[in-house]
């Protein structure tokens, strides 16, 4: 069967017949040395609209992949370093862990992000190469967005991280090379801008805190327990100038949100915020919290 053909099938066998699907493509021989590129090393971005540089544009108000992304970003610094990454994002918008291993994302009709990523692994499977996984987030998101914080929606969005994403990684590793590095991409909390709308909107943010913290524990324990370090996202937007860990007193989230607004569009007026996700500025900073879990040599 030609790779063509197989990678048709995989991008559709999740979708199909479930986990049995991806079991089955990883059981298929990787492709020789010769019958993939190896002049240098791939960047494979998987992941929500973080991984593909989403964020408003003049034409594109409500938000568009970008090339100013923490992908195009991380190119750009392994450049200055003598590597030459050659990037492929498969990211879409809204994705899920559920969705990533069981299908429905808006981007893969009748097909998974997470059967392209194996089919793309298995055909590079000699070549050096970095994954970044970037999910968890949209997860949660749906939780936070209303006038409080649905607590019932947290807990079940948790769950669903804690048991797919371990799944997730555990396809992704077998399909790929021994000279496959990865790493997971943890979450900044964008909600911290609630505190600038009153008294309200700084309890959510208040209680947002709790929510990434509990999001970023989760992925750190997955990541962990598959051996993949993460990049501490929240840690780097803190040392960015946005110190949210902890909230305390309005003051203090006041200063929060206005370092939040530094990094992300939540604070834009209409039409391009506010929006959840980061600017270049905070594409950048994510871009850096990664580069320092990378290994080298490539």
């Amino acid at each position: 069967m030609s790779r063509l053909a197989t990678a048709c099938l995989l991008a559709s066998g999740i979708s199909a017949f479930g986990l049995a699907g991806v079991a089955g493509a990883l059981g298929a021989s990787p492709s020789s040395p010769a019958s993939a590129d190896t002049a240098s090393p791939f960047y494979l971005a998987l992941g929500g609209s973080a991984s593909v540089g989403y964020q408003p544009t003049v034409t594109s108000p409500k938000g568009a992949p970008t090339s100013q992304g923490y992908a195009n970003d991380l190119v750009s610094f392994e450049a200055s370093r003598g590597v030459a990454l050659q990037l492929t994002q498969l990211g879409c918008p809204g994705e899920t862990t559920t969705s990533m291993l069981y299908g429905g994302a808006r981007c893969y009709h009748g097909g998974t992000q997470l059967a392209e990523a194996i089919a793309f692994l298995q055909a590079h499977y000699s070549d050096q190469g970095l994954v970044t996984v970037d999910l968890g987030f949209n997860n949660v998101r749906r939780c936070l967005e209303g006038p409080a914080v649905d607590e019932a929606c947290v807990d079940s969005a948790l769950n669903a991280v804690q048991a797919d994403l371990p799944t997730i990684l555990a396809y992704l590793k077998s399909a790929a090379g021994p000279e496959v590095s990865f790493v997971g991409v943890g979450h900044y909390d964008p909600f911290l801008a609630d505190a600038l709308t009153g008294p309200s909107g700084v309890a959510v943010a208040q209680e947002s805190v709790g929510v990434i913290d509990r999001l970023n524990d989760a992925l750190k324990d997955a990541y962990s327990n598959a051996g993949i370090p993460m990049a501490d996202v929240a840690g780097a937007f803190e040392d960015g100038g946005v110190v949210h860990q902890r909230i305390v007193g309005a003051n203090v989230a006041v200063t929060d949100a206005t370092y939040a607004c530094e990094l992300t569009w939540m604070c834009q007026a209409a039409p391009y915020g506010p929006n959840l996700h980061p600017n270049a500025a905070g594409y950048a900073t994510i871009a850096t919290a990664i580069e320092k879990q990378l290994r080298y040599p490539w």
